[in-house]
């Protein structure tokens, strides 16, 4: 007798035993058709795999509030979309970006100073606010490869690397990721509560909006400590998709704090695009921060910069320091 044979004896003998017992006449009634399906169609159990789809919760002394759901066909839905458009269109983002800042840089180059430096150096960033801006820095650098890794690795990683080493290297970077993650948030906060005073609207705003910040015919707009851009990056960027991308990933981090498998799902969803935003936009931000402003890198730095940038860049503000209205940093 095969093995197939006995499961299948063993399988009729569970369920004669189970008809013995009194039943309602519609489970009585479905019962008997299992059992005329077993003799016509053997091992025929749609009826019983159709009711465990319907995600209709059972009993479980599991204290997780879906433990009585056995199968979520949800997920299926859910993987769609995170390989699907989210896959595609982010990847077509983070590859529009950078090629539209390439162009740019080839097309324009780098903003250089109108007038030769002075030697005289005005102090832009404390050494609070330097530790604060690299520790955010390099933190999300981490996070946004990590996360990359995670979510393209398939593509990019397993043709090039192998299946264990690509396997290896993804694990690796999902742990670094969650470790990671409370660490930026904590620098994130402190960015936001330090330097959120100095990147409201003011008058010169309007100006700099209106004229493009100079950057395409290179005409001199006068601004405060932060322009436009550089508000609209720290509001837009840092604090509203900085703070989703945190929370939600928490909550993804944590997930013993009563979370059901829908919202799970619906945050790695809501994290991803977050991330994917924020890393676009940073590359804007990290481009106008190193090639594409000459002087720019030596104010995160030293956290000083010479008088002929900071009056061509932020002349408002420089105007207010020497004038002594204003305390450097």
């Amino acid at each position: 007798m095969t093995i197939l044979s006995l499961l299948r004896c063993a399988l009729l003998a569970t369920l004669a035993a189970t008809s013995l017992a009194p039943l309602p006449v519609a489970a009585d009634d479905a019962a008997k058709a299992q059992q005329e399906r077993q003799q016509t169609q053997p091992l025929n159990n749609a009826p019983v795999w159709r009711e465990v789809r319907s995600e209709q919760a059972g009993t479980s002394t599991l204290p997780d509030p879906e433990a009585g759901v056995l199968i979520q066909s949800a997920g299926m839905t859910w993987r769609d979309w995170r390989n699907g458009p989210l896959t595609l269109y982010g990847g077509i983002l983070l590859l529009l970006v950078p090629a539209a800042i390439g162009l740019f840089y080839l097309r324009k180059g780098p903003m250089k100073l109108r007038e030769p430096p002075t030697g005289r150096k005005t102090q832009r960033f404390s050494r609070f606010e330097r530790i604060a801006h690299w520790g955010t820095a390099i933190s999300f650098v981490i996070l946004a490869l990590s996360g990359l890794a995670m979510l393209f690795g398939k593509h990019l990683l397993t043709p090039v690397l192998g299946h264990w080493l690509a396997a290896l290297l993804i694990i690796l970077g999902k742990n670094l990721h969650n470790l990671i993650g409370p660490v930026f948030l904590a620098f994130l906060v402190v960015m936001i509560v330090h330097f959120a005073r100095d990147n409201f609207w003011e008058a010169c705003d309007a100006l700099w909006l209106r004229k493009g910040g100079g950057l395409i015919n290179g005409e001199h707009v006068p601004a405060g400590r932060f322009n436009f851009g550089e508000k609209a990056w720290f509001w837009l960027g840092v604090t509203l998709l900085g703070l989703i991308a945190t929370a939600s990933g928490l909550l993804l981090d944590f997930p013993n704090f009563g979370q059901t498998r829908a919202l799970l799902q619906t945050l790695t969803l809501v994290h991803a695009v977050a991330a994917i935003a924020l890393t676009a936009l940073s590359l804007s931000h990290i481009y106008m921060g190193t090639l594409g402003t000459e002087g720019a890198l030596d104010a995160m730095r030293s956290g000083e910069v010479d008088d002929a940038w900071a009056k061509e860049h932020h002349e408002l503000w420089y105007n207010e320091v020497k004038a002594g209205k204003s305390e450097q940093p």
